[in-house]
């Protein structure tokens, strides 16, 4: 009875800290695809400006009366148990892709390439497996600009292996991803094992 227990237990604990991992990410993609539209709202209300728009004390009122529906939105999910959290993030998760489109969109209107075409980007240049935070310290190194995590990061190879576009292997405990590439590496031993 206690070791059914114990692997209940245990099976919930992972669960519950796999959950934990991608409401996590889904948050860090969130935070940078608002940190986007912060810089183009910047950009755009310059431009208005320089068009001679509205005035600056409209876009001040604009700029404060954003943010208290988001600390409030804060402090509810702080307050609310755990279930309400997790039923909660599914209709998160379902807003996510449309979310997803407008800050590609907006990404690439400023210029700056998306997180997805920067990751596939350094795949494609490796010559052997990477893990989400060697990939994330790449492209901080290489993007001091922008702020890239590696929860994203992993998240959004994650979704690249689903599209197959990228690979999964795993040695241990560690996920390494490499490129996609037009043969698959599943297609190779069949082959070599008819030639045999």
């Amino acid at each position: 009875m206690t070791s059914q227990y114990i692997s209940q237990i245990t099976g919930d604990l992972e669960r519950n800290t796999k959950e934990q991992e991608r409401i996590g990410a889904e948050v860090d993609a969130l935070q940078e695809q608002l940190r986007t539209l912060q810089h183009d709202h910047t950009v755009l209300v310059n431009m208005q400006q320089a068009l001679g728009g509205a005035s600056p004390a409209d876009e001040a009122a604009a700029k404060t009366a954003v943010p208290a529906p988001r600390q409030a939105a804060a402090e509810s999910k702080r307050s609310r148990p755990k279930k309400t959290a997790v039923a909660g993030a599914g209709k998160a998760a379902s807003k996510k892709p449309a979310a997803e489109a407008s800050s590609a969109k907006a990404s690439k209107a400023a210029g700056k390439p998306s997180l997805v075409d920067l990751i596939r980007n350094h795949l494609q240049q490796q010559n052997e497996p990477r893990s989400a935070a060697e990939i994330s310290s790449a492209l901080t190194q290489a993007h001091p600009d922008r702020t890239i995590k590696t929860t994203v990061v992993r998240t959004t190879v994650e979704g690249l292996v689903a599209k197959s576009h990228a690979h999964r292997t795993k040695q241990g405990s560690s996920v390494f991803y490499t490129a996609a590439t037009p043969q698959s590496p599943e297609a190779e031993p069949q082959p070599k094992a008819a030639a045999s």
